[in-house]
């Protein structure tokens, strides 16, 4: 006993040695702990810091694409006058006043436009008395000391003739500008240049606070003067045209237009010159460079707690002169817009302490066993060493089949056990997992065969694949359906496995359940809702809206923009109507495919109707979306392509919408998708529009007049006008062209350049121009009946109707039905139309002359007919088009060409009909050189039936050379 009392104290001894030793693991693992913390934050932090300053200057880039985009509208508007006193020289102030008024509505920074006219010293008296005429008291002024005075002698004098909006504006009317040194030096670099140029930033004339503006200029020449040089340039100037702008004004309301302006954190600043220089400040918001934390920096770098981009400077080109804009930010604390690197500071430094503490236990835990067991062996040793080996084996046994119990009270699987005597085969265990997977208790199944679980559904192969087993003494494994207590199915998977004594009988089987019905419902579930297109493969609506949900959701996490694209194939429904559903097929397959290749493996591709696929694009790292990222993916789908031995180049059009500046939902950025993709169709196709907010209002407007389009042929609402075509040598009416016309019940008549084009991209050109030709063929026969002469009527063929297989059969059934003899029926075609493809349109062409009505070329010489190809079609008449006949009396070219098109036409034994004749001289000209027809406002411009037929019963005719 005094030994073991000694080994005792020994022991406790040691634990005092070595008590204080379980401190030092736990302090190491502690440091190590906030060590990885502290990199693991920093690391977070930074990368979060580099993605808030791409972020800031790609946005910073877009809004700035957003301000030159308007100022290069407003300088269009420029040319766009000046263009309209090149084509017409002795331009009235009222025309000025009402070519000006919508454009200063659309622009409403435009402090004025003015048109500057060049008055030399001997002009001087007879011009300022010219005005005088309107404005009594007008005289040249030029700029005094106190203002605006008389201007003196000078050789020649710049002044303001006309102005608008007037109002406001009053101080500039008369304005001598060469007096005003802060138009000079731009004035002769626009002379010289023949481009518009800005002037550097000055107060202007009319200006009554002390904000600064600028103008525009741009020269205007004397007619047909020759400008090969700069010195003829300066010689043939004869004015200009010029735009004025309120700096600050000018830019407050573009910048208005993106988030930049609102945002209290964000300062911007604009300068008139390539480098910033107060002097030239045109804008500033905020202070004009935002205090940089950075410069202060200590042994932290600032971006570890603080959130400030780089300021971004960028160059902008306003009329030939360099400005540049800076953006820069505040700093604000990193936590306000994002928490994930103080979670992870947070989170990681718990996890070090826990850490500690854990090894701390861990380590005098294991002091603790160490000691016990030490004095254990102490006491047994004074035991019999046969009674510590029983005890030892009986701990063993028991603590093998406790565990064996506890698994199978615990486990998830259902357990049971059952006797291997036949025929009952009876459960003898349940384990609580049976009990709630089935709902029966251990009192209602134990002595019962497990084919109650089964119920009616004894047949199903898992069964049979279970009874044999039993019969076979073997292990086997089932998938089959159960039956809980209540009635419901469950999906189970099943493994039996038999129990053999020591002869190796098997005396009982063991069963294990897994429930899998979960499983069972998501496989039916995808296998019932397909995620993509059968067609092309790609991902459809419903996958599509899931994949967008998870990339905004992304974007979210890491501030990176998202774009939905929205792309429309131009000209689809063409490939299909000719070629067939199969050859167009082939093509959205291919398009398909050239989509997948033209962006990355982890964005998403979809295919949501006949021609419109959707693409869902995410940033990829350093990796930007820009406008060259889309025009890479029009530059694959556009590549040359065969299909069943026709070659295609297929273009699109392509509409953007940005998450989140577009919205934040998937439903809402696919529609402003496809409203950005139909103002692209809009704009001429194959091209690319981003959304913006003003587009909805359109996409709204043009959403109406689709609907109101659909019924307006079955609420009765297009009338016909007719045009009388007159031959020139005996000067009487010899046909008509019935046109279109659309009066709606609320918006009044609306012209056919407004629906026109709708109607062909909704397919309701098809049934509106059969009413156009039924209506027309109708109306000629009718005249003739009434004696009012056998006259021929022109119906244009659009391209959709053109390609419709049953064409020929259809105007054939219109003359039938009208009762009107082929003859008096001109179809015509635009030349681009019979062009596109030669061959089937020869054909075409062929069974329609046939029939024996007279076909005709409208628009002629703009396009690109071949003329190996013309002479082969059965045309009849060639119809100048109406630009050409403008001008032929003032341009020399455009009197060639008519002149060269009467002649070919002649050659290849056509008739001509010039188009848009609107003055004498236009018609003698055409008379002079043998033109066989004409069209115009000059004889009569579109009218009603009821006039048409007042015209003819009047007789009405054109003088001839002879009278």
């Amino acid at each position: 006993m005094p030994r073991i009392h000694i080994a005792t104290d020994g022991v406790r001894n040691v634990s005092k040695r070595k008590h204080f030793s379980a401190f030092i693991p736990a302090l190491l693992a502690l440091l190590t702990g906030l060590i990885v913390t502290s990199a693991w934050f920093a690391s977070s932090r930074h990368l979060e810091h580099e993605k808030i300053d791409a972020s800031f200057k790609q946005n910073a880039a877009i809004h700035l694409q957003t301000f030159q985009n308007e100022l290069d509208n407003a300088i269009m508007a420029l040319r766009a006058i000046n263009q309209l006193f090149v084509v017409n020289p002795s331009l009235s102030r009222e025309q000025f006043l009402v070519f000006t008024r919508p454009l200063l509505e659309r622009y409403p920074y435009i402090l004025n436009f003015d048109f500057h006219r060049i008055v030399s010293h001997a002009e001087r008296p007879a011009f300022e008395a010219e005005i005088r005429k309107r404005y009594p008291n007008f005289a040249i002024m030029e700029a005094g000391e106190q203002g605006r005075i008389t201007a003196g002698s000078r050789p020649r004098y710049r002044v303001v003739d006309y102005i608008e909006p007037m109002q406001g504006n009053e101080a500039v009317f008369g304005f001598d500008a060469d007096s005003q040194d802060g138009q000079t030096a731009a004035m002769q670099r626009s002379v010289d240049s023949g481009q518009p140029t800005a002037t550097g930033l000055y107060r202007l004339l009319q200006e009554k606070s002390n904000q600064r503006g600028f103008l525009v200029l741009m020269p205007l020449y004397r007619p047909n003067a020759n400008l090969h040089d700069v010195a003829a340039r300066r010689r043939a100037l004869i004015g200009d045209t010029a735009v004025a702008f309120r700096a600050g004004d000018l830019l407050r309301q573009i910048l208005s237009k993106t988030q930049l302006l609102n945002a209290p954190d964000i300062s911007i600043s604009v300068y008139a010159n390539a480098t910033p220089d107060e002097k030239h400040l045109a804008f500033s918001k905020g202070n004009k460079v935002s205090k940089d934390i950075s410069a202060n920096e200590g042994v932290l770098p600032h971006w570890l707690f603080y959130n400030q981009p780089e300021t971004v400077a960028m160059q902008l080109e306003v009329a030939g002169n360099p400005w540049q804009m800076t953006v820069s930010a505040a700093p604000e604390p990193f936590y306000r817009a994002n928490n994930n690197a103080l979670y992870a500071l947070i989170m990681s430094t718990l996890l070090s302490i826990l850490a500690a503490a854990y090894v701390y236990a861990l380590s005098s835990r294991s002091r603790r066993i160490q000691l016990l067991v030490n004095l254990r062996t102490a006491e047994l040793q004074l035991s019999n060493q046969k009674l510590n080996d029983d005890i030892e084996a009986r701990k063993q046994t028991e603590h093998r089949l406790q565990i064996l119990e506890s698994a199978v009270q615990s486990s998830a699987n259902a357990i049971f056990i059952t006797s291997a005597s036949a025929p009952d085969y009876a459960i003898e265990f349940v384990n609580p997992a049976f009990e709630r997977m089935t709902g029966y208790t251990a009192a209602d199944v134990i002595g019962r065969n497990l084919r109650f679980l089964f119920r009616d559904d004894q047949h199903q192969n898992g069964v049979k694949n279970i009874q044999e087993a039993v019969r076979s003494r073997r292990e086997g494994h089932a998938v089959m359906r159960n039956y809980r207590k209540d009635g419901t199915l469950f999906w189970v998977e099943t493994y039996f496995a038999p129990v053999k004594d020591e002869a190796g009988q098997v005396h009982h089987f063991v069963v294990s359940s897994h429930d899998i019905t979960a499983n069972k419902r998501y496989q039916a579930e995808l296998e019932f809702q397909a995620g993509h297109d059968v067609l092309t493969g790609l991902a459809n609506r419903n996958l599509l809206d899931d994949c967008l949900s998870q990339a905004i959701a992304h974007g979210t996490r890491h501030t990176h923009p998202v774009w939905v694209v929205s792309i429309d194939l131009d000209r689809f429904k063409f490939v299909n109507d000719t070629l067939g559903h199969k050859a167009g097929d082939m093509l959205l397959q291919a398009i398909g495919h050239r989509l997948q290749m033209a962006v990355q493996e982890s964005d998403t591709v979809a295919r949501l109707s006949a021609d419109q696929f959707v693409l869902v694009l995410q940033e990829h790292g350093d990796d930007h979306l820009t406008l060259a990222t889309m025009q890479h993916i029009m530059s694959a789908v556009a590549q040359p392509l065969s299909i069943q031995g026709h070659n295609f180049q297929q273009k699109c059009s392509i509409g953007i919408a940005i998450y989140p500046t577009d919205g934040d939902t998937p439903e809402i950025l696919r529609k402003h998708a496809d409203i950005a993709m139909y103002r692209a169709k809009e704009s001429g196709r194959n091209n690319i529009q981003f959304f913006a907010a003003s587009m909805n209002a359109q996409a709204l407007e043009r959403l109406r007049l689709e609907d109101d389009l659909r019924n307006a042929l079955e609420h009765d609402e297009f009338l016909l006008h007719y045009q009388p075509q007159v031959d020139l040598c005996s000067g009487h009416i010899v046909g008509m062209e019935a046109l279109i016309r659309w009066q709606h019940p609320s918006l009044g008549m609306i012209p056919p350049d407004r629906f026109i084009k709708l109607a062909e991209e909704t397919g309701l050109i098809v049934p509106i121009g059969a009413w156009v030709m039924r209506t027309a063929c109708a109306q000629n026969r009718a005249w003739q009946l009434a004696g009012l002469g056998y006259l021929r009527v022109a119906v244009n063929l659009s391209a959709i109707q053109f390609a419709q297989q049953d064409i020929v059969k259809s105007v054939a059934s219109v003359l039938e039905q009208s009762g009107l003899a082929a003859q008096y029926l001109e179809i015509e075609l635009t030349e681009s139309l019979v062009m596109t493809d030669v061959e089937q349109a020869i054909g075409i062409l062929r069974e329609l002359k046939g029939l024996g009505v007279q076909l005709s070329i409208d628009d002629f010489g703009t396009g690109y007919s071949s003329l190996s190809y013309l002479k082969r079609f059965p045309i009849d008449v060639l119809k100048i088009d109406q630009s050409f006949v403008r001008d032929i009396t003032v341009d020399p070219d455009d009197a060639a060409i008519v002149v060269s098109i009467i002649s070919l036409a002649h050659s290849l034994r056509m008739h001509v009909i010039a188009e848009g004749v609107e003055t004498a001289a236009q018609l003698a000209y055409l008379q002079r050189n043998h033109c066989d027809q004409m069209q115009g406002y000059y004889f009569s411009r579109p009218v009603p039936a009821n006039e048409f037929e007042l015209i003819l019963r009047q007789n009405k005719s054109l003088p001839t050379e002879d009278a």
